[in-house]
């Protein structure tokens, strides 16, 4: 009896507990890189299919939680930023009409959750960060699928400045 861990090969590496699990360990480091790529890939394509079959009202949402950001920078409060911006981020893979990318969504709150500040922006609450933000939903509301992509790219551009050894562990998830 005992436990028996299987090869790497064999995890469901997109499973939000697996995320979680790795963030901790000793692949902490390969897990943000490789949560950072995944999010460079999806988020943009989401955010420019956001652009061209975007819901009314989740379009409404998705500026609510921009305001919500920016009132949350203004009072320090980093917490409530950061739930917004994971919603914010939520919102935007369903808004697409693309059913694949919906079912993403989870993988990128855990990506946001535990991947730490180049990505999420949450220990380091910006204007810059909440006027990407806003530039995303006002793209979105104008249909213009194009700038909708680039201000996405351009928020999810990892902040030279940042050192690696800056970014803190994440703390876990509570269930």
């Amino acid at each position: 009896m005992g436990t028996r861990v299987r090869p790497v090969s064999d995890w469901n590496l997109l499973d939000p507990d697996i995320i979680e699990w790795r963030a901790f360990g000793p692949q902490r480091d390969d897990q943000r890189r490789e949560l950072c790529e995944l999010r460079w890939t999806i988020e943009p394509l989401a955010a420019r299919l956001a652009a061209g079959h975007g819901r009314e009202e989740v379009q409404q949402r998705l500026g609510d939680m921009v305001e919500i950001m920016s009132h949350a920078l203004a009072q320090g409060d980093a917490l409530t930023f950061c739930r917004a911006d994971a919603e914010f981020h939520g919102l935007l893979l369903q808004v697409g009409g693309n059913r694949m990318l919906e079912h993403l969504a989870g993988i990128v709150a855990a990506a946001l959750h535990v991947s730490g500040a180049p990505v999420t922006g949450c220990d380091r609450l910006s204007e810059a960060g909440v006027a990407h933000h806003r530039r995303i939903v006002e793209a979105i509301g104008e249909g213009d699928a194009a700038a909708a992509e680039a201000a996405m790219r351009q928020l999810l551009t990892v902040h030279p400045d940042l050192d690696h050894a800056e970014v803190g562990v994440p703390a876990p998830r509570e269930h």
